[in-house]
C-alpha cells in the first residue's frame, strides 16, 4: 500500500501559476503509474493528467493541454503538477492517485490509492 499527500494548493489570480506536489510513502518500491485528478463543486471528478512510472509517457485532458505539466521524481517519491495560465474554471480540489496495473490509463476507477486533496482557487 502507498500513502499520498498533496500540497501546494492555494488562491491565485487568473493567469497565475501554481505547482502542486504529491509525496508518496509506504510501498514506494512498487512501480506505480500516477495521475492528477480534480473535482469542482457539483461536478464529477475528472482526470487532469497522468504519467507512467518511468515518466516517459503522459496524457492530458484537453482543457489543460499547453498549460499544465505533469512530472515525477522517483528518487524523491514525489509527483508534480505545474499549472500555468490558470483560469477560474480550474478551481477545484486536486487529488493525486496511483495504481500498479502496469498500463497507463485515464480511467479514474483504475486508480486504487488516493490522497486527501488540495484546494486550488482561481479568482477572475
Amino acid at each position: 500500500q502507498v500513502q499520498l499527500v498533496e500540497s501546494g494548493g492555494g488562491l491565485v489570480q487568473a493567469g497565475g501559476s501554481l505547482r502542486l506536489s504529491c509525496a508518496a510513502s509506504g510501498r514506494t518500491y512498487v512501480r506505480y503509474d500516477m495521475g492528477w485528478f480534480r473535482q469542482a463543486p457539483g461536478k464529477e471528478r475528472e482526470v487532469v493528467a497522468v504519467i507512467s512510472w518511468s515518466g516517459g509517457s503522459t496524457e492530458y485532458a484537453e482543457s489543460v493541454k499547453g498549460r499544465f505539466t505533469i512530472s515525477r521524481d522517483n528518487a524523491k517519491n514525489t509527483l508534480y503538477l505545474q499549472m500555468n495560465n490558470l483560469k477560474p474554471e480550474d478551481t477545484a480540489v486536486y487529488y493525486c492517485a496511483a495504481h500498479s496495473l502496469g498500463v497507463l490509463t485515464t480511467r479514474i476507477e483504475r486508480y486504487r490509492y488516493w490522497g486527501q486533496g488540495t484546494q486550488v482557487t482561481v479568482s477572475s
